[in-house]
């Protein structure tokens, strides 16, 4: 039991993990909207609850570890099961190695260093990596409270902008309420599906179900409270950052955040703000890196992932997995240093979009087969909107990403016929 995490890491884990470095960039993108992309962050918010409201309910009846893969196996068998860890695996991969490359990004404003000698920058991407590698391989525990605090430190600059930043809104900017160009409801779906991105991670806490104190209770609170912090910190600072900046200030800027800072503070705000991202995706990557293990060591436990991530070390944590896991994620890392294969990395940054959505689309179907089947009529609503929704963000994801994801999904099936041609046959 002592080596368990309690609400408050299990929260954190949650909210580090849907806030990174996403956030940060995002005003920027909205700017050409206007004001209407408040509605759209208000529909993707509504969207992250009823996903969070499925996430927790079958946290609470599910509390095995492997989140998304245990309720698919659980809905609809093996090769669907293996299907959601696959994807969800290499997008975890793709996604960290994109995490640090953004954190080198931000930490160059300190030491410039960074951006002019690409071994340098490679050498502290690879020690973040291994350094996180090392905490989580020590204990769930361990990396839970790294997490806590990297949370609370990422929440600070983003709260002090969001609190002090509404006293100081100008409405002019917000005036016109749309000035997309486009209808109103062009342009709110539009920043629906922009903002909806900025919610993956809400099933964080279900993953290391097993590892968590009393999951059947901590996992849905958990997923609602931090599903709740992060709507409420998402709305109040892009409100306050686009009543800082004017909108086609706001739409050139490389860091809004930082821009609303200097607003506010003067110039040397914006060296903190810098600091905060860099604490972010550090947060971020740690909470990653813990799921990168989770997810194989629940398929590998199951005999549907090469039996190497279902090895335990002696602080009960899948050690070689996640070696395996940050090999990979170093590998695409140095991809993005050298010429020749950046186009190569950013390919594999567009295939973790889809693969993260596709296990939201079978863990709500799970959660309408087991609504019926005792008979919620209630929790059977929530589950269609949430598999509706999941839907709708993986066709508003764009035909190239949608076919890209798909055939990294394929990807997987001679991975899977392979372990089922050596699993025992039963008698």
């Amino acid at each position: 039991m002592s080596k368990k995490i309690g609400l408050w890491p299990s929260t954190s884990l949650v909210l580090g993990n849907m806030i990174g470095s996403g956030i940060f960039l995002l005003p920027a993108s909205l700017a050409a909207f206007g004001g209407v992309s408040i509605i759209g962050w208000i529909v993707s918010a509504c969207g992250g609850l009823v996903i969070a409201k499925v996430f927790s309910e079958l946290g609470g009846r599910f509390p095995q570890t492997g989140g998304p893969y245990t309720f698919a196996k659980e809905g609809f068998g093996d090769f669907p099961a293996f299907l959601v860890a696959w994807g969800y695996w290499i997008s975890i991969c793709c996604t960290n190695a994109a995490i640090v490359v953004t954190m080198l990004s931000y930490l160059s404003t300190f030491f410039p260093i960074l951006n002019s000698n690409p071994l340098v920058s490679v050498g502290v991407g690879l020690a973040t990596i291994w350094f996180l590698t090392y905490i989580n391989s020590r204990g769930v525990k361990e990396a839970g409270w790294v997490q806590l605090i990297t949370t609370v430190l990422k929440l600070v600059p983003i709260l002090l902008i969001a609190i002090v930043g509404v006293f100081f809104i100008e409405m002019d900017h917000f005036t016109p309420f749309n000035i997309s160009g486009q209808s109103d409801l062009t342009a709110i779906t539009a920043t629906a599906t922009l903002t909806l991105f900025a919610f993956l991670g809400i099933e964080s806490a279900t993953i290391p179900a097993e590892s968590i104190d009393n999951p059947i209770v901590t996992i849905p609170k958990a997923t609602m409270i931090g599903t709740w912090i992060a709507i409420i910190v998402y709305i109040l600072g892009s409100i306050a950052v686009m009543g800082l900046i004017p909108p086609d200030v706001l739409a050139t800027s490389e860091a809004p955040f930082a821009d609303a800072a200097v607003v506010l503070w003067g110039p040397g705000a914006k060296k903190w703000v810098s600091l905060g991202i860099v604490v972010s995706t550090f947060g971020a990557l740690n909470g990653w890196i813990m799921m990168q293990g989770q997810i194989p060591f629940a398929a590998a436990r199951d005999r549907l992932f090469p039996s190497l991530f279902g090895e335990e070390n002696e602080n009960k944590m899948p050690a070689k997995g996640l070696m395996f896991s940050s090999l990979l994620i170093s590998g695409l890392m140095v991809m993005n240093y050298s010429r020749s294969l950046i186009q190569a990395f950013e390919f594999m940054i567009l295939l973790a979009t889809l693969t993260c959505l596709v296990p939201y689309l079978f863990s709500s179907a799970t959660h309408i087969l087991m609504s019926l089947r005792s008979n919620k009529k209630v929790s059977w609503i929530w589950g269609s909107l949430a598999f509706l929704f999941s839907m709708w963000a993986i066709v508003g994801s764009g035909e190239e990403i949608v076919f890209w994801g798909f055939l990294a999904l394929m990807s997987g099936i001679p991975v899977y016929v392979w372990i089922k041609s050596k699993a025992p046959v039963e008698e």
